[in-house]
């Protein structure tokens, strides 16, 4: 798509082109006349739209707001960090997308993936489409549904082609299979007895005036083009059927003319003919020429005979030959006509496939939630977040290892999680599955947990992986900072926020700073639902200074010199991070893992852990710590060996002996 000038975007100009649209004096029926940049950005499009298009846009009847107070908002990147519906493999079975799409039609698809990237926050809305859900899943209609929605087209696509007079016939022709399942739909809806199916089954309608028309206009099976002709059933059109017969039925008209012409003249052997250069002619040989009827006029001369044309057979040649043409022209307005009538139904059109596509979704829900064992959520109004047994959708699918489900609570008393454990432990997959079942309950589906309470969510912000943006000239721990700052920034506390390794991309000292930091301000300052995994131990020291702030971690076993993943959130601190095995699992050379081993060693001798290492039971180098200077190395700082005498030399010693 190409740039736009400027002056598209200009506001009154843009405003007239909507108005235009419309064919309104202003736009308060829509609610949107207070909002000029939304107006300059609508009237852009439609500018654009027309450019491309070359035609009116008689299908885009309204223009409709949305407020960020209406859904939970989702960035770019927790977008990208929660894989909905792209993952990096190009995949789309690992994606929330590729697992929970069932949908029978292509409408109900492009329904889920909206509903997908736009939350909504509204527990009324949210609440009868659990209500639908259950209803479809205790009749277990969803399965009649699904089977009905198989002889479903894309009437929200075929729609817009009708429109723009861009429709082929077999997009009418999969239009007239569409209406001709709508009653169908009704009788199976229309037992569930639920308020809102019923709602959506009026919405849907049955148009028995367009299904009549198509399926007497239309005929089974099409050609994809109408410059094919043979689109337009017989004894739709009386004149149209006339110019096919005439043109089909050329081939008897010359049997006939043949076996009279061969009684007229008493030539046996006389044929009526007909080939592309010469068109229609009468052949007799040379023998029979005193036979030949003086009204036969000599067309061409062959070796062996002549061929001749008469009055009547050059009539019929202009009449047949100009009657295929006839019948394809006379199709094509017929066809045009046809378009023009059901552009009149455009509207109602739009609201059925609306219909349909939300129907395919609720459906889709039904047969998830029994198929993947999903449970229904709960909304509440007082603030918190529980989950009973929670699971990862995706992961759970695509992997052959046996799910193990993990809990989350979060109240006002308890708003931050630092989550520790070793990597490959589970701790990215703990939080994603705890944004996810958020996220599912939010768009009015079930969720992969025993059960689910959720109070008041406003945003879901995630800050996981590492990526950079060379392009745009940031490295990876500048995204990182990035898009820290923009969930400390814009965060509240109705967010869900989930932090992975911050700090891990520069040195040491800064990222612990950073990550404490971090940790620190999201639970004073913005109170926000936090899950918070770092391998910085000493981060855990918060939950001892504040009480809103809990210690988990992910727990492993070693076995010998492996490790095994329990993949267990149990409370308290990790003991270790295991990293050493991590590399080994990883393929890093023996020799390699070793020397580590060495110098991890070297290390945990070199510092002291005091009181931390009594108090969490683990024995990882404390980095704080080790900035506090050793009692050696301020006895020793003053003395100078080459002075001391022998007994001073002993005294020093037995003070030595006494430090360690």
């Amino acid at each position: 798509m190409c740039r736009r000038a400027p002056w598209h975007f200009e506001p009154e100009s843009a405003r007239q082109q909507v108005l235009k649209q419309f064919n309104t004096l202003d736009l308060k029926g829509f609610g949107c006349d207070n909002l000029p940049a939304a107006i300059a950005a609508a009237g852009a499009l439609l500018h654009y739209i027309k450019d491309t298009q070359q035609s009116a846009l008689p299908h885009i009847q309204g223009i409709r707001t949305e407020s960020s107070d209406d859904t939970i908002l989702l960035d770019a990147a927790s977008r990208r960090n929660l894989e909905l519906d792209f993952h990096p493999s190009g995949q789309l079975q690992y994606t929330v997308l590729g697992v929970l799409d069932r949908s029978i039609t292509a409408m109900g698809s492009r329904c889920l993936r909206r509903w997908l990237n736009r939350p909504l926050r509204s527990h009324d809305v949210l609440n009868k489409r659990y209500s639908c859900v259950d209803s479809l899943i205790e009749s277990k209609a969803y399965r009649d549904i699904q089977a009905t929605l198989r002889s479903v087209g894309d009437i929200e696509r075929i729609s817009s082609r009708i429109a723009l007079k861009s429709a082929r016939p077999r997009d009418l022709w999969v239009l007239r299979q569409t209406l001709a399942a709508l009653p169908d739909l009704h009788k199976t809806l229309s037992a569930t007895e639920n308020p809102q199916l019923l709602c959506l089954s009026e919405q849907m309608g049955e148009h028995p005036k367009i299904l009549t028309l198509l399926q007497v206009a239309i005929i089974d099976n099409p050609p994809v083009l109408i410059r094919d002709g043979g689109v337009i059933a017989p004894g739709y059109n009386a004149e149209l059927d006339d110019l096919r017969n005439l043109s089909q039925n050329a081939d008897q008209f010359l049997i006939d003319m043949e076996n009279r012409e061969r009684a007229a003249t008493g030539i046996s052997t006389l044929k009526v003919n007909y080939n592309r250069v010469h068109g229609y002619y009468i052949e007799a040989s040379h023998l029979h020429s005193e036979k030949i009827p003086a009204h036969y006029q000599r067309k061409q001369t062959l070796k062996g005979a002549e061929r001749y044309i008469t009055e009547e057979l050059k009539a019929f040649e202009d009449k047949v030959l100009s009657a295929k043409e006839k019948s394809l022209a006379f199709e094509k307005a017929l066809y045009e006509a046809l378009l023009n009538h059901i552009a009149y139904s455009l509207e109602v059109l739009q609201h059925c496939a609306a219909a349909l596509a939300e129907l395919d979704v609720l459906a889709t829900f039904a047969e998830r939630g029994e198929t993947l064992n999903l449970s229904q959520p709960t909304l509440v109004a007082k603030t918190g977040l529980q989950i009973e047994r929670g699971r990862h959708l995706v992961v759970e699918q695509v992997s052959d290892i046996p799910f193990v489900a993990n809990d989350v609570c979060f109240s006002n008393q308890r708003r931050m999680l630092i989550i520790t454990g070793p990597n490959m432990g589970g701790k990215s997959t703990y939080m994603r599955q705890t944004a996810l079942i958020v996220l599912l309950a939010h768009i009015g589906c079930y969720v992969p947990a025993k059960s689910f309470t959720c109070g008041p969510i406003d945003k879901i912000f995630t800050r996981i992986g590492a990526s950079d943006d060379l392009a745009s000239g940031r490295s990876t721990f500048m995204v990182e900072m990035s898009e820290t700052a923009n969930i400390l920034h814009n965060a509240t506390s109705k967010s869900l926020i989930l932090m992975d390794e911050i700090g891990r991309g520069t040195s040491t000292f800064d990222g612990l700073s950073l990550a404490w930091a971090c940790a620190d301000h999201l639970a004073k300052e913005t109170k926000a639902f936090t899950l918070f995994a770092t391998h910085y131990f000493e981060l855990t020291t918060l939950a001892s200074e504040q009480k809103t702030i809990h210690n988990v971690h992910l727990d492993a076993m070693e076995h010998g010199d492996k490790i095994i993943f329990l993949h267990a959130v149990k409370d308290g601190p990790a003991s270790q991070s295991y990293g050493l095995q991590v590399a080994a699992l990883a393929g890093v050379p023996h020799c390699v893992i070793d020397n580590a081993k060495t110098k991890l060693r070297h290390l945990e001798d070199t510092v002291t852990l005091e009181k931390q290492a009594d108090a969490s039971g683990f024995n990882q180098l404390d980095l704080f710590l080790s900035n506090v200077e050793h009692p050696v190395i301020s006895l020793l700082e003053d003395i100078k060996p080459d002075e001391l005498s022998p007994k001073q030399a002993l005294e020093l010693l037995y003070k030595l002996k006494a430090l360690t």
